[in-house]
């Protein structure tokens, strides 16, 4: 199989280089100096220093030279870009074949999931989500880890499982679209929490109560958008919410630490080589708090942080004062 991959960031790489095991992989470089690197040289040392690509793994700047002959595109580009990037290749992509979206996030403008972007600019094309708890430099070292590929059609989830899957990284089907693509854009958020928590030198206590109210609150808003209570409490939710609060290589996380930390936002961002999709989900999952009237604690105090309304300290000694009722509840 010919598969197009777009955008050469760690976890587009890591994609990349998984799928060139088995199958004819291009990856796609904004960048032309990342392209050239990439076939070339076989590495990626702005996104994964510390990893040599396969030399059968084959990278372009040019859209078309990408997509033109492929058989299966992926998209792991930041949201913010995602449209603008399906648009350019539309004229190139052959009709009907799959695109599938590795980014977790939420479009800003339409408040859209990735795989509607997909629908919206390539109507036609089955569209579906790779999500779980994937850490692109843990997979690129070998170790094991698991994932779900979501869309409503199991028989196409089923042949793009087959493409995914590879050694140790284990790859699951789910049709529950809109609560694995939920369950990866709202999870950032509460990592960016369990980063302030962190970066105010908490204990594990205050952390893991901040992740598993936490996991609550993604549930009851992913449910109320149409999502399934099993998804959140599998790889595409509490998976990946672990994962992304935990680990030193999680990028919200750390967006988190540096915010309980006292720093500014704008000075945290401009610092990172890569996009923590978590700021701009905590000003969406706002307003979908109002529009489906939930009261979510957590993500609002993340919302006010990076809106520049309240101090990581702020928001914590807020939470803390909040009433307690039954556990089921908000608080």
């Amino acid at each position: 199989m010919k598969v197009s991959v777009l955008g050469a960031g760690s976890w587009g790489t890591t994609v990349a280089t998984l799928c060139a095991g088995r199958h004819d992989v291009r990856l796609w470089a904004r960048d032309e100096d990342v392209a050239d690197e990439i076939r070339s040289e076989h590495r990626n040392s702005r996104y994964l220093p510390d990893f040599e690509l396969p030399e059968s793994l084959d990278a372009t700047h040019d859209l078309e030279a990408a997509v033109s002959d492929a058989h299966l595109v992926v998209v792991g580009v930041p949201s913010h870009a995602f449209r603008s990037t399906l648009d350019a290749a539309k004229p190139f992509i052959h009709p009907w074949i799959p695109v599938v979206s590795l980014t977790k996030g939420i479009e800003e403008e339409s408040l859209l999931r990735m795989t509607e972007v997909i629908r919206d600019v390539l109507p036609g094309h089955p569209a579906a989500a790779l999500s779980g708890p994937n850490l692109a430099k843990e997979i690129m070292a070998g170790q094991a880890a698991a994932s779900v590929i979501a869309t409503e059609d199991l028989q196409v989830a089923a042949a793009l499982q087959h493409v995914f899957q590879c050694g140790l990284f284990r790859v699951y089907t789910n049709h529950d679209v809109i609560g694995c693509e939920m369950g990866g854009a709202l999870k950032n958020v509460i990592a960016i929490a369990a980063g302030m928590a962190q970066g105010l030198a908490t204990g594990d206590n205050t952390r893991s109560a901040v992740i598993s109210r936490g996991l609550s609150e993604l549930s009851r808003l992913g449910e109320a958008m149409g999502g399934e209570p099993a998804t959140f409490a599998g790889l595409a939710g509490l998976g990946d919410l672990v994962a992304t609060c935990v680990s030193t290589h999680s990028r919200n996380r750390y967006v988190g630490e540096q915010l309980g930390a006292g720093r500014a936002i704008g000075d945290i961002l401009d610092e990172m080589n890569m996009v923590a999709e978590g700021v701009k989900t905590a000003r969406i999952t706002h307003v979908f708090a109002e529009r489906y009237d939930l009261d979510l604690p957590i993500c609002e105090s993340v919302y006010k942080v990076v809106t520049g309304v309240a101090r990581g300290e702020d928001a914590y000694a807020g939470l803390l004062t909040q009433r307690a009722g039954h556990e089921s509840e908000p608080g």
